[in-house]
């Protein structure tokens, strides 16, 4: 199964950021807060069914609540492609 890179993530978190064009996605984004990115829950759990959609992830509710940023949102997404591709 296919790894999720950030290009990957950073489409899925444009496209479900909704109307908001304060959002600036460019540039080095992986240690960045989804707070200081300007992403809201409502969209953080947008895109978890997202991932679940493109990709066939399942991600939790708690899982979603605990990820602050698009690195460990990316490590906790390839952590459960590698599980599935075993």
């Amino acid at each position: 199964m296919a790894q999720l890179a950030i290009e990957d993530l950073r489409r899925i978190l444009i496209a479900c950021a909704g109307e908001d064009d304060s959002l600036d996605l460019t540039g080095d984004i992986l240690d960045s807060t989804f707070e200081d990115l300007g992403y809201d829950s409502l969209a953080l759990m947008e895109s978890a069914a997202r991932i679940k959609q493109e990709y066939g992830i399942d991600l939790s509710d708690d899982d979603i609540a605990e990820v602050e940023t698009p690195r460990a949102l990316l490590a906790l997404v390839n952590a459960d492609t590698a599980t599935a591709a075993v």
